[in-house]
């Protein structure tokens, strides 16, 4: 028989965003279990306004458990989903085994059903503990091979950098006008999952072709590789024109998402990382080829 929640001395609060202490107490609850700092999203746009969160408080203000559901529509396999995502799930030890994650889980699940979502997403390095709720692993797969020879660009990229206003309010506009990147798997907006996770990764570096209206999420990995993260545009460029525009010669790129758009292919290869995309969605709603969710997607 499963064991009953035990909230004694918590409140519980939905919808919390607005209250600027409890959203400072899921940042501190974030970085005391993972070590991120969510906090840059306040300067950053601020935090995706269909996000739901759901927590445990004590008396003290402290949120002790959470987990966060916000709207997140992807394509698959050529088909838009209207998706939702669970993320900011965490508990403080000494609550641990009380219950409380498990009670989250189903009112998020509940809340996400009720607003009518096609299927549910999220990473976790434990799948284990959503398998119970109907929750798939999907396997993910980066495409590594040699690189196109660059095309020549009419202008030279410019560097982004998203705490300068004019740039980020760049950004905003490219985030909201912007086409999936693959017809594969995709997020379909998501601004402030791009917007936080080039704050996560150093390496990254943001840059804008104006000829192609188009913002490049990269960065250089082992040996050189040209890895391309993300594209952020109305009109996905290919892969040489890319290359010209930020004018670099690589000899190999590796793509972190399905490279259907780009006029490039290369060899698929799987993660191996332990943490796994999964899903919650009929069987219908299932990848056909080798792709990934980009990681300025990830949540």
């Amino acid at each position: 028989m499963e064991k009953a929640t035990d909230s004694t001395g918590l409140t519980f609060r939905q919808d919390y965003f607005a209250d600027d202490k409890a959203w400072s107490a899921l940042v501190s609850l974030l970085s005391d279990t993972f070590g991120i700092d969510l906090d840059p999203l306040r300067r950053l746009g601020g935090a995706d306004p269909t996000s739901m969160p759901f927590g445990w408080f004590d008396g003290s203000g402290l949120l002790v458990a959470n987990i966060s559901a916000f709207a997140m529509p992807v394509v698959i396999n050529g088909r838009r989903i209207n998706a939702a995502g669970l993320q900011s799930g965490a508990v403080r030890p000494p609550w641990r085994g009380r219950g409380l994650y498990r009670d989250l889980t189903r009112k998020a699940l509940d809340w996400c059903e009720a607003q009518g979502f096609e299927a549910i997403v999220l990473y976790t390095d434990k799948p284990a503990l959503y398998t119970p709720y109907g929750f798939r692993a999907l396997p993910m797969h980066l495409h590594a091979g040699l690189a196109p020879g660059p095309a020549m660009a009419a202008m030279p990229a410019r560097t982004l950098n998203p705490w300068k206003p004019e740039d980020l309010a760049l950004l905003l506009r490219a985030l909201a006008s912007r086409t999936p990147v693959s017809d594969a798997l995709a997020v379909c907006g998501s601004s402030a999952m791009f917007l936080i996770n080039t704050q996560f990764d150093p390496d990254v570096r943001l840059s804008w072709l104006e000829d192609r209206q188009a913002v490049i999420a990269w960065k250089v990995g082992d040996n050189n590789t040209f890895v391309l993260s993300d594209i952020i545009a109305e009109t996905i460029p290919p892969l040489d024109a890319i290359l010209g525009g930020l004018g670099i010669a690589p000899l190999a790129v590796e793509v972190l998402f399905s490279p259907d758009k780009l006029g490039w292919q290369g060899e698929a290869r799987p993660i191996d990382g332990g943490t796994q995309f999964m899903i919650r969605a009929g069987a219908d709603i299932s990848l056909d080829r080798p792709a990934m969710l980009s990681p300025m997607a990830d949540f």
